[in-house]
């Protein structure tokens, strides 16, 4: 238990980016027709909710796969997943198992977790506000 206590950062920027990438997988191929296409009807652009939703599944995937504004992101494509579970799948059944909403609902809890949890050192905005903060100490020293 010792290792995965030490390692629980890298765990976390692996599960992170794991969730965002597929997320991003799964936008792009509604959007863009490819990695096997989309899994329904191409929608069109700005076609509500389709496009976006899609939308949102490949620009908030790669946001948190990268770590940059990723609760936000994370929040947003947490409330997507969790609407589409409740529009789309729940009404034709009451468990995920039964209306198909298994991924839907497997995406919006764990993005949820990661807005929760935020996206821990090993993401890009965590190495990029050192150097923020140093600009700026910089900036304010020089007269």
């Amino acid at each position: 238990m010792d290792l995965l206590d030490k390692n629980q950062g890298l765990f976390l920027a692996l599960y992170r980016f794991v969730l965002g990438l597929l997320f991003a997988c799964h936008g792009a191929a509604t959007l863009f027709n490819v990695l096997g296409g989309p899994q329904g009807p191409v929608p069109t652009f700005g076609q509500w909710p389709g496009w976006w939703a899609a939308a949102i599944q490949l620009v908030g995937g790669i946001l948190v796969l990268l770590g940059l504004g990723t609760r936000v992101a994370a929040l947003l494509c947490s409330g997507t997943m969790a609407y589409a579970y409740f529009v789309v799948h729940q009404p034709q059944a009451l468990f995920p198992i039964e209306n198909g909403g298994e991924k839907a609902a497997l995406f919006s809890w764990g993005f949820l977790l990661i807005a929760v949890l935020g996206p821990g050192r090993w993401a890009l905005s965590t190495l990029l506000t050192p150097a923020r903060q140093l600009a700026h100490e910089r900036a304010e020293v020089t007269p």
